[in-house]
C-alpha cells in the first residue's frame, strides 16, 4: 500500500514539475487545464473568446492551412493549435513571441499573432518537422536559417519578401553565414534583417531547384539519412 501511495505521489510531483518547468508542453497535453476550449479539427482557443472571435480564429487557421497545403500539395502535420485572446493566456506558454511551434506537435498563437501570415509561418515549421520526423527535427538536421527562411517564404510575409510575381522577391541580399541552431538564431534574430536574409536565400534556392517540390524532396532525403548539404545540392 505504501508503495502505491509513494508511486502516486511521485507521479503527481512529476506532472506538477513538468507543468512548472515546461508549461507549453503541459498546455499541449491538457489544453483545458490552461483555460482553452476545443473547437474541433485540432483547434483550441482561450475559453473567454466570443463566438465571433472563435469564428475569426478558425478562419485564420483555415487560411494558414490552405497556404501551406498549396505549397506542399498536402498537409502531413496534425498539430494541436492553441490560440490565445489575452497576453495573460499566452505569456506562460509562449513568452513575448507572436507565435511558436513545438516540434511537429503543436503551435501557439498570441493575440498579436492571430493572422494568416503568422499562423502560416508557424504551420510551415510544423509541416517541415512532420516530414523530417522527430529525431531529425530534434537533432536539427536542417539548419535553423533554412527552417525560418522557408517559413517566411511560405507565409509570404511582406516584412521579409516581396510578393510573388514581381521577379526577384528579395528585400535584402542573404550575405554570409547564418545561425544553424535554434539557440543561436534566437540570440541573433532581434531585427527583421536576419529573417529577410534567410527568406531571400531559401526563395532563391527554391527557384533554382524547380519550385516547392524541391523542399519536399529535401525533407524526404534528410529524413532518410542524407545530410542537408548533400540533399540541398
Amino acid at each position: 500500500m505504501k508503495i502505491v501511495i509513494g508511486l502516486a505521489a511521485f507521479l503527481v510531483l512529476a506532472v506538477a514539475g513538468t507543468a512548472f518547468a515546461y508549461p507549453a508542453a503541459a498546455a499541449v497535453a491538457c489544453p483545458y487545464c490552461y483555460g482553452f476550449t476545443g473547437l474541433g479539427n485540432g483547434i483550441y482557443v482561450e475559453k473567454t473568446m466570443s463566438a465571433r472571435e472563435r469564428e475569426q480564429a478558425q478562419a485564420v487557421v483555415a487560411a494558414a492551412r490552405e497556404r501551406v497545403a498549396d505549397f506542399y500539395g498536402a498537409l502531413d502535420g496534425r498539430p494541436r493549435i492553441l490560440i490565445c485572446k489575452s497576453e495573460d493566456c499566452y505569456q506562460p506558454i509562449g513568452g513575448g513571441s507572436r507565435g511558436q511551434a513545438i516540434l511537429d506537435w503543436a503551435l501557439f498563437l498570441s493575440p498579436r499573432g492571430t493572422s494568416d501570415v503568422i499562423a502560416a509561418h508557424e504551420l510551415s515549421h510544423i509541416e517541415l518537422h512532420s516530414r523530417l520526423g522527430l529525431v531529425k527535427t530534434w537533432n536539427r538536421a536542417i539548419p535553423q536559417w533554412f527552417d525560418e527562411g522557408l517559413a517566411a517564404d511560405i507565409s509570404a510575409d511582406p516584412r521579409y519578401l516581396r510578393q510573388a510575381g514581381n521577379g526577384d522577391r528579395c528585400l535584402i541580399e542573404p550575405g554570409g553565414d547564418m545561425p544553424t541552431t535554434r539557440s543561436a538564431w534566437v540570440e541573433t534574430a532581434r531585427t527583421q534583417e536576419l529573417y529577410a536574409r534567410a527568406a531571400c536565400r531559401v526563395d532563391r534556392w527554391i527557384a533554382a531547384h524547380d519550385g516547392p517540390a524541391a523542399v519536399a524532396r529535401l525533407a524526404q532525403n534528410v529524413s532518410a539519412g542524407e545530410s542537408f548539404e548533400a540533399a540541398a545540392q
